[in-house]
């Protein structure tokens, strides 16, 4: 169970510097190693804190959810420039000229964040280190999606990947993050932190919960080391290793395949948006 000591989000000793993803993204390992284990991913301008450097690698916490590791310092740049968009298609490319014939230099995902230059050339917007994106596939920064569930369903048939966070490849807790994300609301990175700490709980007696308080769209449900998120009262999606990519199949079913091999459901929660919204989260340390 997940306490404020949490060593997932353990800040490491000593000063640090803040340094900026400047790739489409970039894996966070457990090691200084580049066959280590992905703990996480950083998408495009989300903000490292780099405490010290190893090799290739920089020992770093993440700012927006506090999951440390270790990423590539070619991934990273300074000075961290302030988002004003952020990408709000599934992936678009941010090519070198505002011409969708010219090279592209990477790919952005879903939630990366781009600092606009002002200049803009037709449906063409510039930003700083990507180059020009489709204005069509950014929103304002501060702009928030009213549907969680709509904006996981965006990933169905993505491939699973452990510790993604993106439609290239994503895990269970990476699809229910970014998808609140988008809405407002940033959960913690991993299943057994979203289950202490994202939310309120409707129901641990699952698929039967009481009369007065039904399953609906946009509820987390979860079992130990894994979650998904209802599409419906009784339709789940969820990126999982049975189907090796995101998909959408019946609660029940879900239920039965999923406890002979991990166990019951431990609990079902449901997020109000209205009131958790771009608040700081309070799992959090400050």
């Amino acid at each position: 169970m997940p306490d404020f000591n949490e060593t997932r989000l353990l800040r490491p000793e000593g000063a640090s510097s803040a340094f900026q993803v400047s790739a489409g993204a970039t894996a966070i390992r457990e090691t200084p190693a580049a066959d280590s284990e992905a703990v996480t991913f950083a998408l495009y301008g989300e903000t490292l804190d780099v405490f010290r450097e190893e090799g290739e690698f920089g020992l770093i916490q993440c700012q927006r959810d506090g999951y440390v590791g270790w990423a590539l310092m070619e991934a990273l740049s300074t000075p961290v420039l302030a988002p004003t968009h952020k990408v709000s298609a599934l992936r678009t490319y941010a090519f070198s000229e505002p011409d969708l014939k010219s090279a592209p230099h990477f790919m952005l995902s879903l939630g990366a964040r781009v600092a606009a230059t002002g200049r803009q050339e037709g449906v063409w917007m510039h930003c700083a280190r990507a180059g020009w994106v489709h204005q069509s596939h950014l929103a304002p920064i501060d702009h928030f999606e009213d549907d969680p569930a709509g904006i996981a369903l965006r990933f169905l048939e993505a491939p699973y990947l452990w510790g993604g966070r993106e439609s290239l490849g994503l895990d269970c807790s990476g699809l229910t993050q970014q998808a609140f994300e988008a809405c407002g609301v940033l959960l913690p990175r991993d299943s057994d932190m979203q289950r202490v700490w994202g939310g309120t709980e409707v129901s641990r007696n699952v698929p039967i919960c009481p009369e007065d308080v039904p399953l609906c769209r946009g509820d987390l449900v979860f079992w130990r080391g894994h979650v998904g998120i209802l599409t419906g009262p009784d339709t789940l999606l969820h990126a999982n290793a049975h189907h090796i990519m995101v998909a959408e199949e019946p609660l029940a079913e879900a239920i039965e395949r999923i406890g002979k091999s991990t166990g019951p459901v431990l609990s079902v929660r449901r997020i109000d948006l209205a009131a958790e919204r771009v608040k700081k989260p309070y799992w959090l340390k400050p």
